[in-house]
C-alpha cells in the first residue's frame, strides 16, 4: 500500500478519536489520540486548526503564507511534511 501525500487537493482532516483541544493547565494545544497526548505549538498548531476535512492543503498553505512571511514554497514543505508523517502515524486523514 502506498504511503499517504498531502497533495494539494487533498482535503485533510483530523483522523476518528483524534482531537486538537485547548489545556489550561499546560496552557497549550494538544493532539488527543487514543493512547497518546502530543503537544502542539507555533506552525504546527496552525496547520491542524485548518485540517476540517474542507480545505485543501492547497488553501492551508495560502492562508499559512498570507500568516507568515516565508517563501510560499517553504510553508507548502513544511505542510506536506507534518500532514505526511501524522498520516502516517494515522492522525491525520489525507
Amino acid at each position: 500500500m502506498p504511503e499517504p501525500s498531502a497533495a494539494a487537493e487533498a482535503r485533510p482532516r483530523l483522523a476518528p478519536g483524534v482531537r486538537l483541544r485547548f489545556d489550561t493547565t499546560r496552557q497549550a494545544w494538544l493532539l488527543l489520540a487514543p493512547e497518546r497526548v502530543i503537544e502542539t505549538e507555533g506552525p504546527t498548531h496552525e496547520i491542524l486548526s485548518r485540517c476540517d476535512g474542507l480545505r485543501t492543503t492547497g488553501q492551508i498553505v495560502d492562508e499559512l503564507a498570507a500568516i507568515y512571511t516565508a517563501p510560499r514554497a517553504d510553508i507548502e514543505a513544511d505542510v506536506h511534511a507534518l500532514l505526511d508523517t501524522l498520516a502516517a502515524k494515522r492522525l491525520v486523514l489525507l
